[in-house]
């Protein structure tokens, strides 16, 4: 298995940052496989979507219906509703897995690689990429 990390700046404001270029330079060339995609943080998630066309704030937006950013949360350090970002990764993993082959990601038309950030205090992620040969 071939891994490396990168960081990557998310600012201060909930994001869903679309990493599929990236994916696919990581693949590029090295065959049938798997790439496995790992956020090592207790704030924030990954998920495969449409962006673009709206899907992107359309997420946002039923993350924000479903986790508000009020004072409900028992986890309360940080910003307010600082607590329903450690919730998020139950709900958008901090992991996916995508099938390459002959070096290219065997993504869907409209399916995007994305990372998902509701976290304002933090702006900066690490990911995790890895390639396992088939």
């Amino acid at each position: 298995m071939d891994s490396e990390t990168r960081t990557y700046r998310t600012g201060g404001e909930e994001v869903v940052l679309d990493l599929t270029e990236e994916a696919a330079d990581f693949v590029a060339d090295r065959g049938d496989g798997l790439l496995h995609v790992f956020v090592p943080h207790a704030t924030a998630g990954l998920a495969i979507i449409e962006t673009g066309a709206g899907s992107d704030d359309d997420l946002l937006a039923a993350l924000g219906d479903l986790l508000p950013a009020d004072d409900r949360w028992r986890h309360r350090h940080g910003s307010p509703g600082h607590g329903r970002s450690h919730v998020m990764p139950a709900i958008v993993p901090p992991h996916c897995t995508v099938p390459v082959l002959a070096g290219r990601l065997a993504l869907g038309t409209w399916q995007s690689i994305c990372l998902v950030d509701l976290n304002v205090d933090n702006a900066s992620r690490e990911v995790r990429w890895s390639f396992l040969a088939g």
